[in-house]
């Protein structure tokens, strides 16, 4: 029974619908209103990196070919970071320890232990063992860095910064600490080295602040809200786990009543039409929402910095709100084609998926062994699979045919064969499949909706067995009526 059905019916109220729009409009307010822009706000790879494009190449930032470039990249970063205070254009300086002291910048380098190459005679000895040693003195750089031994160079300082964009939104800014690695990558010797730029940053509450304005008095009331929300959602929870504790006493009462009058035990596919999934699905997003606010409200309070979980956990939550939705539109017949297409076809899709599956997989595995030396999109399995994933779509289809080189003639071949097999197979045999059987379980619903559908055994019971469903509702008039109801026009819909 609809919640509106319901209201005429009995004059009853529809609660549930209620608090589930109420909710939907406050977590929504809260997400919106709260959202600040997280993240590295600091990228001091065009301050620090000489000769930085602004955007990284592949997975590394600059790439350096003579020994001459290797020295002057290493000396310009000395010199940026000297001149940091005074380049930098946001709020950060350098980091101090505990007796207010500059943090100093370290470099360690990773080489062979002993080795000599003599490339003219194809002759060379190198001992294989590693060692690792801190340069202190940029004097010494040069003078122990012989690059063909040399497999990589790290530098590694600390600084601090304070993120500002946060009291436009009516937030106490944070502290940042950033912690910066620059790698010279020579493990391949290929006369090429790579210059990878890695920041880690903490967050936590500033020691000494001062701030004037409404700030303060607005993140009280952001408190509040946050907490109103919570109990709202505790609110929801508790309606939709009283609807599944009555459900299910009524499929106790149910399974009794057909054991003890036809010797018989419910099937499991009757026994599911008493439990609603969309209660199981609201409470998820309460509880995900009650977690998602708390975490907000310390983050808020300048107890916490977990940022990301805590935009995980009302992301997701908002995002099963907005899904469940679908659950009143499903009360019309117009209107939930969609909800009973996909709950149809879903398990024959499910089914075809893993055959698929392991189709796509095994294309994933041969691209990976025989493309990953020779072609960027294939140098490991996510890769791999991104890409693969991306020609099913369409995307990018002539970029990856024209990023593989003819060098190697076999090689050029094989991709040939690999890539115009899997395009074809996926594109226009399994995507085609895929479609039909979802456009077949679409016109089956159609065809059920237009003639009706199919009676299980529990509707043959409740239409022809009328004085099961009276005594329920006289033994139990303030409980059952709404459960045994909706679950009567739940089956005539579904």
């Amino acid at each position: 029974m609809s919640p509106c059905e319901k209201y005429r019916a009995r004059r009853h109220f529809p609660w549930k619908m209620g608090v589930q729009i109420f909710k939907i409009i406050m977590i929504t307010t809260q997400v919106v209103s709260g959202v600040v822009q997280r993240g590295e706000y600091y990228k001091p790879q065009k301050t620090i990196l000489k000769d930085y494009r602004g955007v990284d190449e592949d997975d590394y930032s600059v790439a350096v070919y003579t020994q001459q470039g290797v020295y002057d990249s290493l000396f310009y970063i000395f010199d940026q970071y000297s001149q940091l205070g005074q380049l930098s254009v946001g709020p950060i300086s350098y980091a101090e320890d505990g007796d207010e002291k500059l943090l100093p910048v370290t470099v360690c380098k990773e080489s062979y232990k002993r080795g000599s190459i003599h490339p003219s005679d194809e002759a060379f000895d190198i001992d294989a063992q590693l060692e690792k040693g801190d340069l202190i003195l940029l004097t010494s750089i040069t003078q122990t860095l012989l690059l063909f031994r040399l497999i990589d160079l790290k530098i590694t300082f600390q600084l601090k910064g304070i993120n500002l964009q946060t009291v436009r939104s009516r937030e106490l800014p944070d502290c940042y600490s950033f912690f910066v690695t620059i790698t010279f990558d020579n493990q391949c010797h290929s006369g090429k080295v790579k210059i990878y730029l890695d920041i880690d940053s903490e967050s936590s509450a500033c020691r000494d602040w001062k701030i004037s304005g409404t700030v303060q008095k607005n993140t009280h009331y952001l408190l509040i809200f946050d907490g109103f929300v919570i109990l709202v959602c505790i609110t929801s929870a508790c309606l939709c786990s009283r609807s599944i504790v009555l459900a299910v006493k009524l499929l106790q009462r149910f399974s009794r009543y057909v054991e003890d009058n036809y010797n018989r035990k419910v099937c499991e596919d009757d026994q599911s039409e008493f439990l609603n999934g969309w209660y199981l699905l609201v409470i998820l997003s309460d509880l995900l929402t009650i977690i998602g606010s708390i975490l907000k409200m310390e983050i808020q309070a300048k107890s916490l910095t977990s940022y990301d979980v805590c935009s995980i956990f009302l992301g997701t939550a908002t995002l099963l709100v907005w899904v469940g939705v679908i659950r009143y539109l499903g009360y019309f017949q117009k209107y939930n084609v969609l909800i009973l297409t996909m709950k149809a076809a879903f398990p024959k899709v499910l089914r075809f998926c893993c055959c698929a599956g392991m189709i796509y997989l095994g294309y994933t595995f041969c691209g990976w062994i025989v493309l990953g030396p020779y072609h960027e999109k294939f140098e490991g399995l996510s890769l791999v699979a991104e890409c693969l994933f991306s020609l099913v779509n369409g995307d990018d289809m002539f970029a990856t045919f024209a990023q593989l080189k003819d060098k190697n003639t076999l090689v050029w071949l094989f991709s040939r064969v690999y890539l115009y097999s899997f395009i074809s197979l996926f594109i226009y045999m399994v995507l085609s499949l895929f479609i039909a059987l979802i456009t077949d379980s679409y016109e089956t619903i159609k065809k059920y909706q237009k003639d009706g559908f199919p009676l299980t055994d529990l509707q043959k019971f409740l239409r022809e067995d009328k004085g099961f469903i009276e005594e329920s509702i006289e033994i139990d008039v303030q409980h059952q009526y709404s459960v045994l109801c909706c679950c009567k026009r739940y089956l005539q819909y579904f």
